[in-house]
């Protein structure tokens, strides 16, 4: 392993292990955003840079704002039940995360398929993806498009606070209702 791995493998773990820890969501989801950034700079390390922009441009761009102004356009500002940044259950957690490691370390260590050499290297570079994309795919890539704005209308519009319309009292009819 080289340090650069080895600091961006600590960068990601440390983003994941604080979205998970946080009590504040806001806190959660900054840390998201710095595991998303860890697993982009790995795929820019491992040589898959459509990847790793892809990675930065959808999860880090749009996913994690996303998901920021929907927390702050529906947040409560009211006080805090408690003064600790981590949750209560942070000890299941972490017994929980390590029986998922274990199982799925496990589980890649007993497959077959790593005994094999790995297959040739593709030579798909951004620029053909981006022509594929552009000139084969023009609809999948615009109904995803039109779908993901729809989506962020949607989730403005449900966050958006209705308050009820204040109401002007209505004058009484009694000084018009002439006595009998």
């Amino acid at each position: 392993m080289t340090l650069g791995f080895t600091l961006v493998g600590i960068i990601t773990l440390a983003g994941a292990i604080g979205a998970v820890v946080f009590r504040q969501i806001v806190h959660s989801v900054l840390s998201l955003a710095l595991a998303f950034t860890g697993v982009a700079m790995l795929y820019l390390q491992l040589d898959a840079q459509f990847l790793g922009f892809a990675q930065f441009l959808v999860y880090i761009g749009a996913v994690t704002i996303l998901i920021l102004f929907a927390i702050l356009l529906t947040r409560n500002t009211g006080p805090s039940l408690s003064r600790s940044p981590f949750s209560n259950g942070w000890a299941s957690g972490v017994l929980v995360s390590a029986a998922v490691f274990g199982a799925l370390a496990w589980a890649i260590r007993a497959t077959p398929g790593l005994a094999q050499n790995a297959p040739h290297e593709a030579n798909a570079s951004v620029k053909a993806i981006g022509e594929a994309l552009l000139n084969h795919y023009v609809i999948p890539l615009e109904m995803i498009a039109l779908l993901l704005t729809a989506a962020m209308v949607g989730a403005v519009v449900i966050a958006m606070n209705e308050r009820p319309s204040q109401s002007f009292p209505q004058p009484s009819r009694q000084n018009d209702v002439k006595g009998s």
